[in-house]
């Protein structure tokens, strides 16, 4: 991302005659953008992207829990301009994910099986004293 800058906790070293850079502990580093980037109120394209990749997921799997299409997610990637309740969604994600806590994606995911069911009868009975209830 471009508008990322470090003072120091990295070096500039030689590998193949080519200059690299080691950045130390590169995994608290990602943990610390992310829940930055989680703290914003909008993502840009790139930042949408590294959350997405922080969490491991393919535009494909990301769509899928949102709801949305690959093409979409590829869009958001590339332009930014990502509506408000996705983009709060992904920031959601994210911090459960790094919490180590993932009950909202279980529930997103448990949301999408019931999607896919298809032409699921609701029968509803009043015969009971408690009320309606599912018929058996």
């Amino acid at each position: 991302m471009k508008n990322v800058w470090l003072t120091n906790g990295y070096q500039v070293c030689k590998f193949d005659g080519e200059k690299a850079v080691s950045i130390t502990d590169a995994e608290q580093l990602h943990e610390v953008i992310g829940r930055t980037l989680a703290a914003k109120s909008t993502l840009s394209a790139a930042e949408i992207r590294f959350l997405r990749k922080e969490l491991g997921l393919s535009q494909k799997r990301l769509a899928d829990l949102l709801g949305s299409t690959e093409q979409t997610v590829s869009l958001w990637e590339r332009r930014g301009r990502i509506p408000t309740g996705y983009d709060r969604l992904i920031r959601l994600l994210y911090l459960e994910n790094i919490d180590g806590n993932v009950k909202v994606q279980e529930l997103i995911d448990r949301l999408i099986e019931l999607d896919d069911r298809q032409n699921v009868k609701l029968v509803l009975s009043d015969d009971t004293r408690a009320g309606w209830r599912l018929a058996a």
